[in-house]
């Protein structure tokens, strides 16, 4: 009677807005409660998406970590689509493990212990489980499980397959074609997207609108930009892009385009060098030849050698010779 007569209380006139107000109140809030939120720990809710994605395959990864690690051990975890992730580190030590502590982060961000974690201990080896469902690209990133105050970790990279271009520059020259290719290793992306960069943000190529280009691939995992025509302003950076149901991963193509007088200047250099050192030669020659061959030129020396001889002589011969008498004959 009582919770009667207290209910007509509420919905009697002048109520109705604190009526209204205690609904609102006690109406579950999705924002903190959002089942697709990693980060909610409501047993029912979590049971709940453990049965809907029970059909996932699942990927388990381990790192063994020891007091002597130095550096942090790195492990990369791929994954494609959404999956059910079970991560494992095992620590080795001589010391007791009694008072060992073992913490989580995703990235920089420390994660609450849940019953997504379970850690073990067996003699020597301390054993850090950690399982939940990989549903979105927010999840993907960096898993550390960290131990003790020196902060020992190993480090699962989860990410979604990466694309694979040429490192090397591509070259080609203006009016020819050239293709831009992409591929990645085992797997199978929803689909390719080729974009060319200008100066400000990467612009999508649509090769059902431009004739210029066609994009094709004769595999699911790879892809093929076409151009066709190559003018200078063509060359530059292109990216291409997969796209698979947790993410996209994008690689980087350069292309240069070249006029065909480039690869002709250190041709004609070389060339205009060639020519030079040949005329320097012929005109050595000429003169060589025109010298043997001019007879004058021959009995000029010889006139000139022979003034220069008469002089020598006739200096000689000027000078005044003196006798030499004998002392005792004075």
């Amino acid at each position: 009677m009582r919770s009667h007569t207290g209910l007509r209380a509420l919905v009697a006139p002048g109520y109705p807005l604190l009526l209204l107000c205690l609904l609102a109140a006690t109406r579950p809030d999705r924002a903190e409660g959002d089942p697709t939120d990693p980060t909610f720990t409501s047993l029912p809710v979590r049971e709940e998406m453990m049965a809907k994605y029970s059909n996932l395959s699942l990927k388990s990864c381990n790192i063994s970590v020891t007091e002597k690690s130095n550096v942090s051990v790195e492990e990369n975890v791929i994954l494609e689509k959404p999956s059910r992730v079970e991560l494992k580190c095992m620590y080795t030590a001589t010391k007791d493990l009694n008072s060992m502590n073992v913490t989580w982060k995703k990235d920089d961000d420390l994660l609450e212990t849940t019953d997504d974690f379970n850690t073990t201990k067996v003699g020597n080896t301390l054993t850090s489980q950690y399982r939940f469902i990989v549903f979105n690209s927010k999840q993907l990133g960096k898993y550390s499980c960290v131990f003790g105050e020196k902060e020992l970790r190993g480090t699962f990279n989860i990410n979604v397959p990466k694309a694979h271009g040429k490192k090397k520059p591509l070259i080609a020259y203006v009016g020819d074609s050239t293709v831009l290719k992409c591929s990645c290793q085992d797997c199978l992306p929803l689909n390719w997207t080729w974009y060319m960069g200008n100066e400000t943000a990467q612009v999508p190529i649509d090769a059902h609108v431009n004739e210029k280009y066609i994009i094709n691939g004769s595999h699911a995992n790879e892809t093929r930009l076409k151009i066709k025509h190559l003018l200078e302003e063509d060359g530059g950076s292109y990216w291409c892009r997969a796209t698979f149901p947790l993410g996209e991963s994008e690689e980087q193509n350069e292309l240069v385009v070249l006029s065909f007088l480039v690869p002709l200047k250190p041709f004609l250099a070389i060339l205009a060098e060639v020519i030079l050192l040949v005329a320097i030669i012929l005109l050595c020659e000429v003169y060589t030849h025109k010298k043997k061959n001019d007879p004058d030129a021959g009995k000029e020396f010889e006139q000139i050698e022979q003034l220069k001889s008469d002089d020598s002589n006739g200096i000689e011969n000027n000078v005044p010779r003196y006798r030499k008498t004998d002392s005792a004959d004075q």
